[in-house]
C-alpha cells in the first residue's frame, strides 16, 4: 500500500544502478583476455567473478584507505592471473592491465531505460547521485550517460571522505539538495550500501535487482528494471 509521503527528490546509485557497470566490465575483459593463449583453457564464468569479487575486495580496501587505488588495481590483478595466467611475464602483466583500463571506457553502457528515466524525473524532482567511487571517474561517467543536466548533485565518497551505507554520505546528500529523508526515494542495486544506508537514515529505498536475488525484507520495495517508464514512475512516486 502506498505511503502517505510523496517524494520530492530521487537519490541514485550510480554503478550498476544507471551506469552498466558489469556488462561494460565483462565486456573489457573478455576483450582483453580473448586474444591471448592461456584463455582458450579458461571458463569466461568463473574468471569473470572472481575478477568481480577480487575488484569488489580491493575496492573497498582503497575506499577505507588501507591502499591507494592503483595499488588495489595492481593487487586484484595479481591474485587474478596467478591463478589463470602463471607463466605471465611482467611486461604481459603490465599489458594485460594496461588494456583492460584502456578497454572499460571504449564499451561502456549504460543500464537500460535510465536516461529515458531521469529525463522524466527532472521536470518534477530533485535529482542525486550518491556513489562510492573517485570524484572525477564518476563525473566523467554521468556525462558520458548524458545526464550532467538531470543530476542537481553529484555526491561521491572521495568528496565526503566515507562510502555507503556510513549515514553521513546520505546526510550530505540530503543537505546539497535540501532535502528531508521522508520525502527522498534511493534507487540503488547494492543490498548493503544503497538499501539498508537508506534505511539507516529514514530515507525509502527502491532496490534495483537486475539479477533476481531474494530480498532480505519483505517491506523493501524492488524492481528488476528500469522499464517499463511507466512503471517505475508510478512507484517511485509512490502512487
Amino acid at each position: 500500500m502506498p505511503q502517505a509521503n510523496r517524494p520530492t527528490t530521487i537519490l541514485f546509485d550510480l554503478d550498476d544502478t544507471l551506469f552498466d557497470h558489469t556488462a561494460t566490465a565483462r565486456a573489457a575483459l573478455q576483450a582483453t583476455a580473448a586474444p591471448l593463449n592461456f584463455y582458450r583453457e579458461v571458463d569466461f564464468e568463473g574468471f569473470y567473478q572472481l575478477y568481480s569479487d577480487l575488484l569488489e575486495e580491493y575496492h573497498r580496501q582503497a575506499l577505507a584507505g588501507l591502499c591507494t587505488f592503483e595499488e588495489s588495481r595492481r593487487m586484484r590483478y595479481e591474485r587474478l592471473l596467478a591463478l589463470y595466467w602463471q607463466a605471465a611475464t611482467a611486461d604481459e602483466f603490465a599489458e594485460f592491465v594496461r588494456v583492460n583500463q584502456a578497454n572499460y571506457p571504449l564499451l561502456r553502457q549504460p543500464v537500460a531505460g535510465a536516461l529515458a528515466l531521469l529525463q522524466a524525473l527532472k521536470p518534477h524532482y530533485r535529482i542525486g547521485v550518491v556513489t562510492n567511487n573517485r570524484t572525477a571517474e564518476q563525473v566523467e561517467k554521468v556525462e558520458f550517460l548524458q545526464m550532467t543536466g538531470l543530476v542537481d548533485a553529484l555526491i561521491t565518497s572521495e568528496d565526503v571522505g566515507v562510502a555507503k551505507p556510513d549515514p553521513r554520505i546520505f546526510q550530505v546528500a540530503l543537505q546539497q539538495l535540501a532535502a528531508q529523508p521522508k520525502e527522498t526515494v534511493l534507487v540503488g542495486d547494492n543490498w548493503h550500501a544503497d538499501v539498508l544506508g537508506a534505511l539507516a537514515v529514514g530515507i525509502r529505498p527502491l532496490w534495483l535487482n537486475r539479477t533476481g536475488a531474494v530480498r532480505p525484507l519483505a517491506h523493501v520495495e524492488e524492481i528488476n528494471s528500469l522499464e517499463p517508464l511507466a512503471d517505475v514512475l508510478r512507484i517511485i512516486a509512490n502512487e
